[in-house]
């Protein structure tokens, strides 16, 4: 159906567009925010154009949705959509920290075929397509198989007081890159409880699935992505053995900020 080898080289050449920017290496790179603590730069611009170009050419039958592109809601009649995040993780990139990275899945039926996810601050490639298992750098990858939620790795800086018994590690700024931490087992749970897109997540919760790691929303329903609109509330990726036991500590919490408008 596609050349994945073509895809791979695309998808790192988009992380070395963004490289080539990065302050981390030393660049210079112009900031700005799209609303009040949401911030852009010119290379989540430059990327996105890159991509927009070669995936385009690589497979024009496919829709578009992408964080830093103008929807269109032609995608809703195509059969495959490329769902994108240019830099996902734009704070830590423009602090010159490691914990951003490039993603890309491309959506079938609401599903994803296939995720990459390429964080050249990190020396990583991510990949996973669907039923035929997760990467990292070329290692298969097998989630965390913990059984007791107390004691679960969460990626976070800090916790409220009713999570004190979990265990925080090391957070990146990519929500893209704290939920494969999943899927390579350096954290046993990731959860959001807020209104978030689908670019944010296509590629991430793939290679989480495909490396064993259970997958939903904060209520447990699955992910379904290239929706007319592409928010969802909420987000669980953990240990299969923990799942029931997250979902019981996050119902309340979800059902009460879900209500909140958006």
């Amino acid at each position: 159906m596609i050349d994945r080898d073509r895809l791979r080289s695309i998808v790192k050449e988009a992380g070395r567009v963004a490289a080539g920017m990065w302050p981390g290496a030393g660049h210079g790179v112009r900031s700005w925010d799209k609303s009040p603590g949401n911030p852009v730069c010119d290379a989540d611009l430059a990327v996105d154009e890159f991509l927009k170009r070669e995936l385009s050419a690589l497979l024009p039958s496919a829709g578009w949705l992408s964080e830093e592109t103008a929807d269109n809601s032609d995608r809703l009649a195509r059969g495959l959509v490329w769902l994108v995040d240019p830099v996902d993780g734009t704070r830590d990139f423009l602090r010159g920290r490691p914990g951003w990275a490039v993603s890309v899945a491309l959506v079938s039926g609401g599903r994803p075929l296939i995720g990459m996810l390429e964080a050249p601050g990190r020396g990583e490639s991510w990949e996973a397509e669907a039923g035929r298992g997760a990467l990292r750098n070329g290692m298969r990858l097998q989630a965390s198989t913990r059984q007791q939620l107390t004691g679960a790795r969460v990626p976070a800086d800090t916790l409220p007081k009713t999570d004190a018994d979990l265990q925080p590690v090391a957070r990146p700024n990519s929500i893209a890159l704290r939920i494969a931490m999943v899927a390579s087992d350096e954290a046993d749970l990731c959860a959001t409880l807020r209104w978030g897109y689908e670019w944010d997540i296509g590629a991430a919760t793939l290679i989480a699935r495909e490396a064993g790691a259970a997958v939903g929303d904060a209520f447990g329903h699955p992910l379904t992505f290239n929706k007319r609109d592409p928010r969802a509330f909420g987000m669980l990726v953990c240990a299969p053995g923990i799942q029931r036991a997250a979902l019981e500590r996050l119902s309340d919490r979800a059902a009460e900020l879900a209500s909140v408008p958006r």
